[in-house]
């Protein structure tokens, strides 16, 4: 018999212009106390075909909060005092390919990470941990939006590489091509550090990247406006809402441990010795790694 002994909790982080989910049921807004400040917002538990669903507004409702304010700490902390298991991030995007067009979804895999403003790790002095994120992307999640962004016939890219800028000003050109000849597909300002902090967290994550703009690489393409972007936001954000719906009754059936170990990163990760680690810092991490703490 398969293992099927984790009923998991969806978490959705609803980026620019989401700032709700539709067909929840039972709906009720939480405010959710955590060792590392407030989260961008309080988090919406509800019921979507029978499967719990945590919902949190990455900008918080009404898009107060700029991607270096946001406490991404925080915000995946609270998700894991949620229940949270599997993590499903939505991110409007910028398009670094020609073949990526405004309106295009791309399932990413990868990252890289140009920030330089935000707390990065849960982890630090009194309690030392280096996790793995070679493959920041939970394969299985990623199946499941392919799959259901396929049955909706949305257009869709399996694969491709995001890379996130500190912001919040939009690239120069100069970056813009220097980005592009990294092999990037799309740019944007809040995926890091938070798929790092999933991890951290042991929770699986995968991100829908929605693009919305051309950059400003783009020959024929003007440069990026706030006008150009909340446009196609709005047209996004109505095929995200019909994604998250369509896969949640996939990925909220009952499972076993995850096949790509996101729930075990912690698993040889710690390297400060028990006597040696700071109780201040345990009690701040009681929700991360309290399977291991």
């Amino acid at each position: 018999m398969p293992d099927t002994h984790i009923q998991p909790v969806i978490g959705v982080i609803g980026g620019s212009g989401l700032y709700d989910i539709d067909g929840l049921e039972k709906k009720t807004w939480r405010k959710v106390n955590t060792p590392w400040g407030d989260p961008s917002d309080e988090l919406m538990e509800g019921w979507l075909d029978g499967v719990r669903c945590v919902f949190l507004p990455r900008h918080g409702r009404g898009h107060p909060l700029p991607p270096s304010a946001l406490n991404y700490r925080a915000n995946i902390d609270a998700l894991k005092r949620m229940g949270v298991t599997d993590v499903l991030s939505l991110s409007a995007v910028g398009s670094l390919k020609e073949e990526l067009p405004p309106g295009h979804f791309v399932i990413v895999d990868q990252f890289i990470d140009r920030t330089f403003a935000r707390e990065k790790s849960f982890f630090g002095s009194g309690c030392v941990a280096h996790v793995s994120v070679a493959d920041p992307v939970c394969s299985r999640l990623g199946d499941a939006l392919e799959n259901a962004a396929h049955g909706l016939a949305l257009p869709v890219t399996r694969g491709g590489t995001y890379l996130v800028m500190e912001g919040p000003q939009f690239s120069t050109k100069a970056e813009s091509e220097l980005y592009r000849s990294w092999g990037c597909s799309v740019i944007g300002m809040t995926n890091m550090p938070e798929a790092k902090l999933a991890r951290e967290a042991e929770l699986c994550y995968a991100t829908v990247a929605m693009v919305t703009d051309y950059d400003c690489w783009h020959p024929g393409h003007d440069a990026v406006t706030v006008e150009q972007v909340v446009k196609f936001l709005m047209g996004n954000a109505d095929k995200a809402r019909a994604l998250v719906k369509a896969v949640v009754p996939t990925i909220g059936q009952p499972r076993g441990l995850c096949l790509a170990g996101c729930d075990r990163a912690l698993d040889h990760a710690l390297i400060t010795a028990p006597s040696h680690r700071d109780p201040a810092m345990m009690a701040k991490l009681d929700a991360v790694a309290g399977r291991l703490l």
